[in-house]
């Protein structure tokens, strides 16, 4: 088998008080981040349409104007906090993103009743979108997204005439997605349960198929991946959107592949050499598989780059958050869940022995807790 790193001997235990302060400075980061723009009477993460509910429509112009044009002409209709995405596979289309308008759905002066439409139904593209391009939407498109529909449209009548290109006209609306503040709620929620879920079955099948300290090691590594990527977006104001939440969820699968092949090297050790601590088998596994770890993140490292440069602005939070997964999920994998898992075990190893006085030639048990104990000394360092 091929083998990017030979002969590999770093004491690796012996730097996770660095790796643990590092990660730790990570989180506080992120907390503080978080807990800064609450107190400041804003959101800890910039949350996309999906979540907070709103508006995105796709314009095709004739002549495509320059992005600060587009955004000046929407701040004159209200719509200054709008975001202007050029996308990168057709030169002349561009993405409109405004934040739920006060009003859709309920005549002036009338409170907004809420939508309890279902996610995939208020995420789902207007008939405009699909139909026919530039016509007027339905009724219940209308409802939706007429108030931030109707303040593009007067924003870019500074553009010229609407319509169909093909027609002669300078620009038309081809696309529209919409979803109610509801909608995003429940989105947002279902979210938090799936990543919960996953994090429970993890640890269950770990536990079974090795140790309950595996299983804990390993939740607490995935943990750590997802709130590092985490900081990192509330950090930068990256945009936090489903395909964010596709990206945190494929983070948790590739951070445990990659811990539960170095667990799963250090049990195979364990049963070759009974006789060695846990702090020397550990440091052993994870030379040992230094270079599977390499050749693994680094094939997705290159794949998910290329995501981020021209994967275009729609898949650029996936791409970074799958940037940062693999970075960090790749660094959990030694810096993070061994040193927790060698320092459960030293633990429970002397929770469980035997406190009795050797005797001269010791039996078995004596043995054992004597091995126990040399494990422990050995962890500890």
């Amino acid at each position: 088998m091929f083998r990017l790193l030979e002969d590999v001997n770093v004491d690796w235990l012996a730097k996770r008080k660095i790796f643990l302060i590092f990660s730790s400075l990570l989180l506080l980061a992120g907390l503080a981040s978080a807990v800064g723009r609450t107190l400041a009477d804003k959101e800890p993460f910039n949350l996309g349409v999906d979540f907070r509910g709103g508006t995105l429509v796709t314009v095709d112009f004739k002549q495509r104007p320059a992005p600060e044009a587009i955004r000046d002409e929407l701040a004159k209709t209200g719509l200054g906090d709008a975001t202007i995405q050029p996308a990168l596979d057709k030169d002349n289309q561009v993405l409109v993103k405004i934040a739920q308008q006060p009003g859709a759905g309920a005549p002036p002066g009338e409170p907004q009743a809420p939508t309890a439409q279902p996610a995939a139904t208020a995420a789902a593209p207007s008939p405009q979108a699909s139909a026919q391009p530039g016509a007027p939407p339905t009724a219940g498109a209308e409802a939706q997204v007429d108030p931030g529909q109707k303040k593009v449209r007067d924003a870019l009548a500074a553009f010229g005439k609407e319509g169909k290109l093909s027609e002669g006209a300078d620009w038309q609306i081809v696309g529209m997605e919409a979803v109610g503040p509801v909608a995003g709620r429940q989105l947002r929620n279902q979210a938090v349960t799936v990543t919960l879920l996953a994090l429970v079955g993890i640890l269950l099948y770990i536990a079974f198929r090795f140790e309950w300290t595996y299983g804990a090691s390993a939740v607490i590594t995935v943990f750590h991946d997802v709130l590092v990527t985490l900081a990192f977006f509330s950090i930068f104001q990256i945009e936090v959107n489903l395909t964010v939440v596709a990206a945190l969820l494929t983070l948790v699968g590739f951070s445990v592949n990659d811990t539960i092949v170095t667990f799963d090297r250090v049990r195979e050790n364990l049963r070759l050499r009974r006789r060695t601590s846990l702090y020397d088998i550990t440091n052993e596994a994870i030379n040992q598989t230094l270079s599977r770890t390499i050749i693994t993140s680094g094939l997705v490292f290159l794949s998910v780059v290329a995501l981020v440069f021209f994967g275009g602005e729609v898949l650029r939070p996936f791409s970074l958050a799958l940037l940062i997964g693999v970075i960090f999920g790749s660094y959990s994998t030694i810096a993070i869940s061994n040193p927790i898992m060698v320092w459960l075990q030293q633990r429970l190893e002397r929770g469980t022995a035997a406190p009795t006085p050797a005797k001269p030639g010791g039996g078995p048990a004596t043995r054992r807790a004597a091995a126990g104990a040399r494990n422990a000394r050995a962890a500890a360092r």
